[in-house]
């Protein structure tokens, strides 16, 4: 099958992202979708322990940080061993 015109393979002209571009990318994805997983899970958490306003709001970002920053080292070690 041949190849559309103005498209460039790795191969060829253009340069595929770094091994630190692509361990960035790695954490960011992680970080965000632990974070929105963290958000769903400490809102839902919080809500079942009675907490309410800012103290809610505490545990929301308690739990959104720590599970984003785990999933987030995560994807950074998977993406590390795939450079």
């Amino acid at each position: 099958m041949p190849v559309p015109s103005g498209y460039q393979t790795y191969g060829g002209g253009a340069q595929g992202p770094t091994c630190f571009q692509k361990l960035k990318m790695g954490f960011m994805m992680g970080a965000m979708i632990g974070g929105a997983t963290g958000v769903l899970l400490g809102g839902f958490s919080a809500w079942r322990m009675g907490l309410r306003g800012g103290e809610m709001f505490k545990q929301i970002g308690k739990v959104a940080a720590s599970s984003g920053g785990s999933f987030g080292v995560f994807m950074t070690v998977a993406q590390g061993l795939r450079c």
